[in-house]
């Protein structure tokens, strides 16, 4: 009766290391070379997104640049307009109305 339940024993484990070795996705070596791959893949794919996320920030900021460029020059151009209308108007600025005087 004992030798019945090693043999079963033995059977099983020899069933289980069979399956095991059919079933197993790959050996260490190349689980490891997928991983590796798969870690390599993961660095170029962040390094490449965040290339392109630098520059659509730096489009962005080059934009924004112009834009303020822009509304600068309208700012100054509405000043120097204010002035001449003040200016034919006969009056001048005092101290508390605007900046100092040119």
């Amino acid at each position: 009766m004992a030798r019945d339940g090693l043999l079963r024993f033995l059977l099983g484990v020899g069933a289980g290391v069979g399956i095991g070795m059919l079933l197993a996705p790959r050996s260490g070596d190349k689980t490891m070379d997928l991983i590796k791959e798969k870690a390599d893949e993961g660095k170029e794919y962040l390094a490449r997104r965040s290339s392109e996320l630098r520059d659509g920030a730096t489009d962005i900021i080059e934009s924004d640049k112009e834009a303020i460029g822009r509304k600068k020059d309208a700012l100054a151009a509405a000043v120097a307009a204010g002035k001449r209308v003040y200016g034919e108007a006969g009056g001048q600025p005092t101290p508390t109305e605007g900046s100092a005087v040119a």
